[in-house]
């Protein structure tokens, strides 16, 4: 199991450093990153990744839709993701998560799911050597949508991000059934916690999901697996995780 730590908090990489972790760049999630304000966030990550080989990279997802009707909208969201991809192989990150794209008050699930299949079965052919794509979950309500997608598209290069926050907070299915739902599929995972009333990145104790079943489960699955702590102050997290004896 490899653990990482999320960029979202300013302190993440000197965190990782003292602690032996890798780190999720999430300074592009917000894509006037990879414009105007690429000078400023370049500069904040060779901060935080200096001096750490395990990197991933979390990629835009501010209205951006793959599974979109209007054909300008999906070539705006592959543009934003070509970018992410370039900035990957800049900073040496092995995996890219995307949002999956799905808001249930714009489309039916039998949509999102026939026409995201389309559109990573194409964008797939983009993707440099060495590098793994990982759809996160948000707004899903149930787990199938996404494996779906990851068993019609059937290509390594695309696997699932689980984001049990999200799961809490967006669904009525437990983290647990999730995490068993997408199974081979499942490459990397978004841990942090809340109440269920809303996606408030708490600390892992700080919530009603099962954490201690949920790291149970997930100390079972595959060496190649990578979690990351994302949380705005993960200085609390990482002891948690301590003194629980999962790092």
């Amino acid at each position: 199991m490899r653990w990482y730590l999320s960029t979202i908090d300013p302190q993440a990489g000197e965190l990782a450093r003292a602690n032996g972790l890798g780190v999720e760049i999430a300074e592009f999630c917000t894509a006037w990153n990879m414009d105007d304000g690429f000078p400023e966030a370049d500069a904040l990550v060779a901060r935080q990744i200096r001096g750490i080989p395990r990197r991933v990279l979390h990629g835009p997802f501010n209205e951006l839709f793959p599974c979109a009707i209007d054909p300008l909208a999906r070539e705006l969201a592959a543009r934003r993701y070509r970018q992410a991809l370039g900035l990957a192989k800049r900073y040496g990150a092995e995996k890219v998560v995307f949002h999956g794209g799905y808001h249930p008050k714009m489309y039916y699930p039998v949509w999102y799911v026939a026409e995201s299949v389309k559109f990573w079965r194409g964008f797939l052919r983009e993707i440099p050597e060495g590098i793994t794509l990982c759809l996160e979950n948000v707004l899903e309500e149930t787990p199938d949508m996404l494996s779906d997608i990851a068993a019609q598209v059937d290509d390594p290069r695309l696997r699932l991000c689980l984001d049990v926050g999200h799961v809490n907070a967006y669904s009525r299915i437990p983290a647990l059934t999730w995490l068993r739902e997408f199974g081979p599929y499942l490459s990397h995972l978004h841990i942090h916690n809340n109440d269920g009333s809303a996606d408030t990145h708490s600390g892992p104790e700080a919530g009603t999901l099962p954490m201690d079943a949920l790291l149970a489960q997930i100390g079972g699955l595959s060496e190649d697996m990578t979690m990351t702590l994302e949380l705005p102050q993960a200085e609390e997290g990482v002891r948690w995780l301590k003194e629980k004896g999962v790092l």
